[in-house]
């Protein structure tokens, strides 16, 4: 049987899964941030050979359109900074920056900006939201050693907070149940391949 990857940044994005991991699928921790997923998950793609990688994890949404708890599957990664967009820095012209999905998930698709930190600032808040509908640190790194590996990759992410001041807070209070219902709506869409966990 082909082993499937299942990555997160931390045990309560998992919610649970680790007690009970899916028929298949193996279950990691990356750690928080886009270097520490990037390098995890490289190891894993060399140790394992996984025929697939799905990332779970929460996200900041920039527009209120997207309410706490919304499932999303994560269309493309950008990595991106605010210094960039505001045109007082540049990246090198053959640095890869943008990471498409590479399979399916049965979710509504977004875009999503990679920055180096979290936002919290409103006004770097509205510029990213010009270029993604959400942020996440750690999806960009998984999508770029996927893609060094040719290995398909997938992201299905929950909104725990608004992207701004309050984001951290917000996500305190969120982040747990907001996992539980993205593990919940994966089952139920048959995307581990088992209807109830």
């Amino acid at each position: 049987m082909d082993t499937c990857l299942l990555l997160a940044a931390f045990p309560p994005e998992l919610a649970g899964l680790g007690e009970s991991p899916p028929l298949g699928w193996r279950l990691v921790l990356t750690g928080a941030g886009a270097i520490a997923a990037a390098a995890t998950t490289a190891r894993l793609l060399a140790e394992d050979k996984p025929s697939k990688v799905l990332f779970l994890g929460t996200c900041g949404a920039y527009s209120t359109a997207l309410d706490i708890g919304y499932c999303l599957a994560v269309s493309e990664a950008i990595a991106v900074s605010i210094p960039e967009i505001r045109r007082r820095a540049y990246r090198p012209g053959i640095e890869t920056t943008r990471w498409p999905a590479a399979w399916d998930l049965p979710l509504a698709k977004h875009s999503l900006a990679a920055p180096p930190a979290i936002t919290t600032d409103p006004d770097d808040a509205a510029l990213l939201g010009g270029i993604a509908d959400v942020e996440n640190l750690e999806v960009a790194g998984v999508f770029a050693a996927c893609a060094a590996a040719g290995v398909p990759a997938a992201a299905a992410l929950v909104v725990a907070n608004r992207v701004g001041p309050d984001a951290h807070e917000e996500w305190t209070a969120n982040h747990e149940g907001a996992s539980r219902k993205l593990v919940d709506t994966l089952y139920s869409m048959g995307v581990f391949g088992a209807t109830d966990h």
